[in-house]
């Protein structure tokens, strides 16, 4: 009984595999043929924020319970990177190795070392809190754009209801020296997800609010113009791989062509998957955070960071 038992559940497993692998899109061949999805590591309360390392490792937040968290992409092992983390929630990496985290807890913008320790880049602005930096991405010549959408925390102090500390959702660049500290688009709904391209000429902003990701260029000087729509989807987090596909995250993964044409889509056995990014030292492993559990995937292209 107890045979059987087991090779009962090793066929319920398989047909799930099976179940799930039947509904990948792949219109373009970017996935690795016959690659299935991994889970990593589950056990954690919301996985957020991936961000890759110059050696391909992953550096992931559990927001809930306060930490970062680092996969070792050679062994695959999980370990605490950081606690009490400020809340962080997106990050992303600088090219000399500062890890730059979305620090909700304050509503703050972080730069962490190699050693765990962080300094505060953004505080407030025009003297006002911000209403909770979610997103950012960090452009080849130095500055980064992020994020600031209001989702409300249950680990704020004070009363701060549904109430936005600023004047809207907006989109922040905050120069390389930090000395200029700016808004670039004031117009959307709830801006999420963020992803710029690897000559830094285009951003990418979902509009998670609305439905929506738009294509922006990116001036020298760090504004943004010449918006325009590029998809009938929001993110909440994003990627881009190096033939300009871009991937947008919420139910599993979808990929849309750099003309905005939808490619392929990964399901995720999760209610929502919240942000990717290409992983290892070639750039060419999908690694996805999803509720309580991180996954990855093997790709024929390759990520650009």
């Amino acid at each position: 009984m107890k045979k059987y038992q087991i090779s009962l559940l090793g066929l319920v497993g398989l047909l799930m595999t099976t179940q799930l692998m039947a509904q990948i899109e792949d219109k373009k061949g970017i996935i690795e043929k016959g690659a299935e999805l991994v889970k990593v590591k589950d056990g954690f309360s919301f996985t957020e924020g991936p961000a890759v390392s110059r050696v391909g490792d992953v550096y992931f937040t559990d927001q809930p319970n306060n930490r970062i968290l680092h996969w070792n992409a050679i062994s695959g092992e999980v370990s605490v990177f950081k606690e009490n983390a400020g809340r962080s929630n997106g990050m992303y990496f600088k090219l000399d190795g500062t890890l730059i985290s979305c620090a909700d807890e304050e509503n703050q913008l972080w730069a962490i070392d190699s050693k765990g320790n962080e300094t505060v880049l953004v505080k407030n602005f025009r003297g006002k809190k911000l209403n909770g930096p979610n997103d950012v991405w960090v452009r080849p010549k130095g500055g980064m754009y992020f994020t600031d959408p209001l989702y409300v925390r249950p680990y704020w102090e004070g009363i701060r209801g549904n109430e936005l500390e600023q004047d809207g959702e907006h989109v922040y660049f905050l120069s390389e020296d930090g000395s200029e500290f700016f808004r670039v688009a004031e117009d959307l709904v709830k801006p999420n997800g963020i992803i710029g391209t690897p000559d830094g000429k285009y951003l990418y902003v979902a509009d998670i609010g609305d439905s929506k990701t738009y294509r922006y260029e990116i001036r020298e000087d760090g504004y943004l113009i010449n918006k325009e729509l590029f998809c009938e989807m929001g993110s909440d987090g994003m990627t881009i791989d190096n033939r300009g596909n871009i991937y947008l995250t919420g139910d599993g993964v979808t990929v849309f062509s750099p003309k905005g044409e939808k490619i392929a889509h990964i399901p995720v056995p999760a209610k929502w998957t919240a942000n990717v990014t290409f992983a290892a030292l070639d750039r060419k492993t999908l690694f996805i955070t999803a509720m309580d559990a991180v996954y990855t995937i093997k790709m024929k292209v390759r990520g650009v960071w």
